[in-house]
């Protein structure tokens, strides 16, 4: 790609709301000088685009903006993650590093080479990641001084078959995975996610992906910050890999849009 892409966008929602739709995997660009890193062909940087990208989901948080009763708010990255992965720790405490997934990936989901393994991660964390960071601890600090609380909700897809990366994939594959966190997520939470997605074919807890992200400011410390990962199967909504989406689509935003409005 050519010219300069924002690299996340926060859209306002209702000043009374606390919800805040977090959108972080459904874009494609790549910087054309994050591209020259990338040994990958074209061809082949399509392919794994297709099965990295968590297609529409910021069309599903969009609908569900719309259709919710007070307007939530959304934190959406405006690039892929293959420049960098926002809910990455950028150390050595994240196990996907050994899978050459971190904050910077250097394997694809097949475990390919996308980098050199020995990419010096430092200026894309400088560039991209610490930005997005603070500007998502800014919106949580936002919404926390406006109502009293904030309610990180993650919108992310993964697919039908297990892809070779994966490190949890012997588990169940729900419809929809609800993420949770043993601080942040409280149990009316999850909760009401289970009753905001019943029509869209169940739920299932932290498989085949578990957990969510809060901003390391608040992680573990402030118990006002509630949060839960939506994972939704990309078969229920969109043609894999990288397909377009289906009527399922509408659906679920209609579901997210429940959700919203009942934390």
């Amino acid at each position: 790609m050519t010219g300069t892409v924002p690299s996340f966008a926060l859209l306002p929602g209702a000043e009374e709301s606390s919800v805040l739709l977090h959108v972080p995997h459904s874009a494609r660009a790549i910087p054309d000088e994050v591209r020259a890193g990338i040994v990958l062909g074209d061809p082949e940087l399509e392919r794994e685009l297709d099965h990295i990208t968590d297609a529409h989901t910021a069309e599903i948080a969009e609908r569900a903006a719309a259709l919710a009763g007070f307007t939530p708010w959304r934190f959406v990255n405006r690039l892929s993650r293959l420049v960098v992965d926002p809910e990455r720790f950028p150390d050595e405490r994240e196990e996907m590093l050994a899978v050459g997934m971190g904050a910077v990936y250097t394997r694809t989901t097949h475990r390919g080479e996308l980098r050199p393994a020995d990419t010096d991660p430092g200026p894309l964390l400088e560039r991209y990641f610490r930005p997005y960071a603070r500007a998502m601890t800014e919106a949580v600090a936002g919404r926390l001084a406006a109502t009293g609380r904030a309610v990180i909700i993650d919108v992310h897809s993964y697919p039908a078959e297990p892809l070779p990366y994966e490190l949890h994939a012997s588990g169940p594959r729900p419809p929809v995975c609800l993420g949770t966190d043993a601080f942040h997520t409280p149990p009316e939470l999850a909760e009401a996610a289970r009753k905001a997605f019943a029509g869209c074919g169940g739920t299932g807890l932290d498989s085949p992906f578990a957990g969510t992200y809060v901003p390391l400011e608040f992680y573990g410390r402030d118990a006002r910050v509630g949060a839960l990962m939506v994972e939704i199967r990309r078969d229920t909504y969109m043609t894999e890999p990288g397909g377009p989406a289906g009527p399922g689509l509408g659906r679920l935003a209609s579901a997210l849009a429940s959700l919203v409005d009942s934390v």
